[in-house]
């Protein structure tokens, strides 16, 4: 008795289309992914100048921002409730000589450091934005680049930002 051999048939799988379901997935999820963007500060530097100049600013022009370790943010040593609203009203007192200081410890987070700045753009917006309807009777948005810059040098950003090492016994 002889046996046959039989050989065994191994079935195949078609792949060709894989490639291309594969492809065609890719670029839904790529399509349908809402990507977060992180928001951050615009802000342009200060021109270099050739000479370094002294410039003398008198303690009531200035507004003293701190951020403490602990994320306490006080304005000229006090706890304040509603920042925007004192800085609207200090920059508004004297538009040309006003300086906000910013002093943020190092351990303090960015995400208070990050609502403080944004505070105090939120705060030359509006005047900037009151300016334009008083002078103008137009919101800044519509006004010409003139008119913008009109604005913006009746409400400069005089702003000085520093940290700190107030959480470890330094100085401010």
């Amino acid at each position: 008795m002889f046996h046959r051999r039989f050989s065994r048939h191994v079935p195949t799988l078609n792949t060709t289309s894989t490639a291309d379901i594969s492809f065609m997935l890719l670029v839904f999820f790529l399509v349908t992914t809402s990507i977060i963007t992180e928001q951050g500060l615009l802000r342009r530097l200060a021109p270099v100048h050739e000479e370094e100049q002294e410039i003398i600013v008198k303690r009531e022009e200035v507004m003293q921002i701190v951020i403490s370790p602990d994320d306490i943010v006080t304005v000229d040593g006090e706890l304040t409730e509603d920042l925007n609203s004192r800085l609207q009203a200090f920059i508004d007192a004297d538009p040309k000589k006003h300086v906000i200081s910013i002093t943020a410890d190092r351990s303090s987070t960015y995400n208070t450091y990050f609502h403080t700045q944004r505070a105090v753009i939120e705060a030359y917006a509006t005047l900037r934005a009151k300016r334009a309807k008083e002078v103008y009777g137009k919101s800044y948005a519509e006004c010409t680049a003139e008119e913008k810059q009109s604005i913006t040098d009746y409400y400069p950003l005089r702003l000085s930002d520093t940290t700190s090492d107030i959480g470890e016994g330094g100085e401010r």
